[in-house]
């Protein structure tokens, strides 16, 4: 058995507003084993991002968090601002979705990694600080030449190549990648996809992918887990989830998809839930093509229908 990287048991983000609490996340529990990559899917507003922050402690102030998140067998929701960024880096790290919001336009390549890099280790020097940041530059397919650039001489497929470059260069056991390819062409998105997968192989690293493109999760991932209004709706390998689908959610979303055989378009009527007051019982019953009476009320558990296939739905038997 494959040592487990991270374990979410209950997990439990609610940020503070006027209005009242927004349960971004909200009872979700999964374990990511070592050198296995999980995508995380579903529509915009359903607290994948969300669960992206609480994993690198980067939520805003008065973030209610609660339940239990352990990376290899620490529990992250107890250590202090100050270890959580001795882990980030070293342990933790994380490919933001738009690279130019995230690189400083005043400061080169060369700087940001140097930063990146003496802040982690205060021994190491400038000028080994940049070997190291020409080293990984390099198998991004980015020239020494270019080190001394700024953000905005590069295009949008060789800023991610650097996002990239920046999160392992201290080589991280758990890299979360929110979106890295939005906003690109098909091309530079599957040359980030396949760095990713060889850096998984290259360094055993255990990757959390989140996306809207259920293509890529096809492609890339080992298991996939839904989410729909701050909870998992199903959770399981690519292949049972894709070809034998069990929550009315998950059957939505691979409708959707567009592929060479389509001949109409489809989509899923009405419109994920606010999160300030998410509907009672299954959260997705006002949009179930499925939903009865019981759907209304309780609120569905998740039931392992198959070995390491979950669901949360009180009729997923009807679907196997």
């Amino acid at each position: 058995m494959s040592e487990t990287v991270l374990s979410a048991q209950n997990l439990r983000v609610h940020y503070h507003t006027r209005r009242g609490p927004v349960k971004a996340v909200d009872g979700v529990t999964f374990d990511l084993n070592e050198g296995e990559t999980l995508g995380v899917v579903g529509e915009t507003g359903c607290g994948k991002s969300t669960l992206a922050k609480v994993t690198l402690g980067l939520l805003p102030p008065r973030t209610e968090v609660s339940g239990s998140l352990k990376l290899r067998g620490k529990e992250l929701l107890e250590i202090s601002p100050a270890e959580y960024r001795h882990l980030r880096g070293e342990e933790l790290a994380l490919i933001f979705q738009d690279p130019m919001t995230r690189l400083d336009p005043l400061m080169s390549i060369r700087e940001h990694f140097v930063e990146t890099l003496r802040a982690h280790d205060k021994k190491l020097s400038k000028a080994e600080a940049s070997e190291r940041a020409i080293d990984i530059l390099r198998s991004m397919g980015i020239p020494e030449s270019r080190i001394d650039d700024f953000p905005h001489e590069f295009s949008g497929g060789m800023r991610q190549r650097i996002m990239i470059a920046m999160a392992i260069v201290l080589r991280p056991k758990l890299l979360v990648a929110d979106e890295p390819t939005t906003a690109l062409d098909v091309i530079v998105e599957a040359q980030i996809l396949d760095i990713l997968r060889d850096l998984r192989r290259a360094y055993s690293m255990s990757l959390i992918l989140i996306t809207h493109n259920l293509g890529i999760v096809a492609q890339v991932c080992d298991r996939t887990a839904v989410m729909y209004a701050g909870r998992l709706a199903e959770l399981g390998s690519v292949a049972d989830v894709f070809r034998r689908p069990i929550h009315p959610y998950t059957q939505g979303l691979l409708a959707s998809t567009i592929h060479l055989d389509t001949r109409e378009l489809r989509s899923i009527d009405g419109l994920p839930p606010s999160l300030l007051d998410p509907p009672t019982g299954c959260r997705f019953h006002p949009r179930c093509p499925h939903a009865k009476d019981i759907c209304t009320r309780e609120e569905p558990p998740m039931v392992e229908y198959r070995p390491g296939h979950f669901a949360a739905c009180h009729f997923g038997a009807d679907f196997l």
